[in-house]
């Protein structure tokens, strides 16, 4: 009886722990902030705001309080949609002195478990994310930023990548381990430099790919810039992940903010 009773208590606490696992990485309460250690030694201070920006869709808008002539970006979440690690970097990015709308693709809803951030990404209306990312650049436009990029991670990574080889004119276009396009004919409606970002162990993403899309850039002339980081996985810059890789993370978002000084403020 008493093995009984052990073996039932080993079960439990097993399927505790799966549950634990499974929900740890994506619940906002739970949200591990990058911004104190990408916070960079900018002093702006900024304001943050709820716009409606698409039809009914809202936004978190964050800029610089002092009005000046500052570049926008569109800055794109991964499959759990519009949460607050997201939020947090829209304000570390505004401090660098960025106007930054974070779109939301999922009208509102942000995922509390792999299974629905998974039916959100198969049930998305590429079509209607595609005008809801142009709507964001004319949002951008509209502030005063004349010159734009696209930034996303993972799901929002592939996103930027949709925007830029759509019609919409962008500056830049920085990808964070997102689904990649490697056809040069139809890379070749890219708009502007291209940053990527993958780790070597990512499964979703494999190096193989990311090189084909390297090479299809390189024949294509577009400038770019491909960072394949050692020994990370995909997601490794979700501080809530389990693939959370901090130092390349840092250095990741550091050649992210050169890229976007380079290509928007033509300043090193």
């Amino acid at each position: 009886m008493k093995s009984i009773i052990i073996f039932v208590l080993i079960i439990i606490g097993v399927a505790l722990i799966f549950f634990a696992l499974k929900r740890v990485p994506v619940t906002d309460e739970n949200q591990i902030s990058n911004s104190e250690m990408l916070g960079g030694t900018s002093t702006l201070d900024i304001v943050t705001e709820q716009v409606t920006y698409f039809a009914t869709t809202t936004g978190y808008y964050a800029h610089p309080q002092v009005n000046g002539n500052y570049p926008g970006v569109v800055m794109i979440h991964e499959w759990w949609g519009l949460n607050q690690n997201i939020k947090d970097m829209a304000e570390t990015l505004a401090k660098e002195g960025y106007r930054v709308l974070a779109v939301d693709l999922f009208h509102g809803k942000v995922a509390s478990t792999s299974d629905e951030a998974r039916l959100q990404t198969s049930s998305l209306n590429q079509p209607e994310a595609l005008k809801n990312l142009q709507a964001a650049v004319a949002f951008l436009n509209s502030k005063g930023s004349s010159q734009i990029a696209s930034l996303g991670w993972c799901f929002g990574g592939g996103q930027s990548l949709q925007l830029s080889l759509s019609e919409t004119p962008l500056d830049a276009t920085v990808i964070y381990y997102g689904q990649l396009v490697t056809d040069q004919m139809k890379l070749s409606g890219v708009k502007g430099p291209v940053l990527g970002i993958f780790g070597d162990k990512d499964t979703s993403i494999p190096v193989a790919q990311v090189k084909s899309f390297e090479e299809s850039l390189d024949n294509l002339k577009i400038q770019n810039e491909i960072h394949v980081y050692p020994g990370v996985g995909h997601a490794f810059a979700n501080p809530t992940g389990m693939n959370y890789a901090p130092e390349a993370t840092k250095d990741a978002w550091d050649k992210t903010l050169r890229f976007l000084n380079s290509n928007l403020k033509n300043t090193p």
